[in-house]
């Protein structure tokens, strides 16, 4: 038995599917994924992700801290509410984890880590904190739910404390409104426009009944993972992790190189990296003959075995099977100029001991409902 989120009881309530994920007993789907995939992309669908773990990091040391821990770099966040992404490194380079911080205000920063990783994450932060006046506080008195989807923002608003509904509303993508112990971020995992709505653990059984009423439809794992994957967003575990760094996982735009004394851990591998010839990329994959993509299936180009599939699947928007996969620089012998693989080439993958052919494109697959790829 994994651990539950105050929400369990609503899931079984609603004849959730029960999977154990990340230690944690979780909700895959209610019935039918294609069907809570579809209500996000053309509607507003919502998922319990209390799983994941709020951080409050506080104390006159909290910047200087996080510019320590994090690849990205939170000196560029001046207004309270303002939020980045960025990945926790490894001396090595490795991803420990990725996250969402948020600016709170002067000396008060929120990074959400992931579930599975949640224990480990925070004893590399304590590990890293020596000689900052600073203290962590992991939050295990909140809950969250992210609504989702072109009308999420337009029906989760009337169901927002009073002072939030307006300052919810004006926000930017990446911004989020504070009011108690609430906390409201335009951000998402989807590709869609929506709210990720931190709150107190006693409230969120009311919030998801209202949102229900609403005409939000809840949503599982299995959705929100076929949704992240067209939009071309990586999960860890598979798209990066303790070996596999921002540079070999798409995430180099994540790296604030300046300024260049900020010595964040994991600098030193990272520049090591930074102009390798050898380096692996990570790219799209879109399949154009029969089957489908999953995840470890071999790459090939030109015949030679040159990477791997990292996350793939089905894609219920564009009714086609795509990839993210790790490929390694590849010499092209089609006369095209310059070293590959490069977005065009045609590849081909090992699909139950057959070469099925597929084509290299640049994610997202789809954002905001909308194909991004020719097919």
């Amino acid at each position: 038995m994994g651990s539950k989120t105050p929400l369990f009881a609503e899931h079984e309530r609603l004849g959730a599917k029960i999977v154990p994920f990340g230690g944690w007993d979780m909700p895959l789907h209610y019935g039918s994924q294609i069907e809570e995939h579809h209500a996000v992309r053309r509607d507003a669908g919502m998922f319990d992700v209390s799983h994941m773990q709020p951080v409050d990091v506080t104390g006159t040391g909290a910047k200087a801290f996080l510019q320590h821990l994090l690849a990205n770099d939170v000196g560029k966040l001046k207004t309270p509410g303002k939020a980045l992404y960025s990945c926790m490194l490894n001396e090595r380079g490795g991803v420990v984890d990725d996250l969402i911080c948020y600016y709170l205000g002067p000396d008060r920063y929120r990074p959400v880590v992931n579930a599975a990783t949640a224990d480990k994450d925070i004893a590399w932060m304590q590990q890293q904190c020596g000689g900052f006046d600073i203290n962590i506080d992991r939050r295990n008195d909140l809950a969250m739910i992210a609504v989702q989807g072109p009308n999420a923002r337009a029906k989760t608003q009337p169901l927002l404390p009073t002072a939030l509904r307006g300052p919810a509303m004006a926000l930017k993508p990446f911004f989020a409104a504070e009011s108690g112990d609430w906390l409201v971020g335009r951000t998402g995992y989807t590709g869609e426009d929506g709210f990720e709505i931190i709150l107190p653990a006693d409230r969120v059984v009311g919030l998801w009944q209202h949102l229900i009423e609403a005409g939000v439809a809840p949503s599982g794992l299995g959705a929100r993972d076929t949704l992240r994957l067209e939009a071309g967003m990586n999960l860890y575990g598979q798209d990066m992790d303790d070996d596999a760094g921002p540079l070999e996982s798409g995430l180099g735009w994540t790296i604030a190189w300046e300024p260049a004394e900020r010595a964040f851990v994991g600098r030193g591998a990272l520049n090591a990296k930074r102009d390798a010839s050898d380096l692996r990329r990570l790219v799209g994959l879109l399949l154009t003959g029969r089957g489908v993509l999953r995840g470890h299936q071999t790459v090939l180009i030109d015949g030679d075995p040159s990477g791997e599939i990292t996350s793939g699947g089905f894609s219920p928007t564009l009714e086609r099977s795509i990839a993210l996969a790790r490929i390694k620089p590849h010499i092209r012998t089609d006369g095209g100029a310059g070293i590959g693989p490069n977005i065009g080439d045609r590849c081909t993958v090992e699909i139950r001991g057959k070469s099925v052919p597929a084509r290299i494109v640049k994610p997202p697959f789809v954002r905001n409902g909308k194909a991004q790829i020719d097919l």
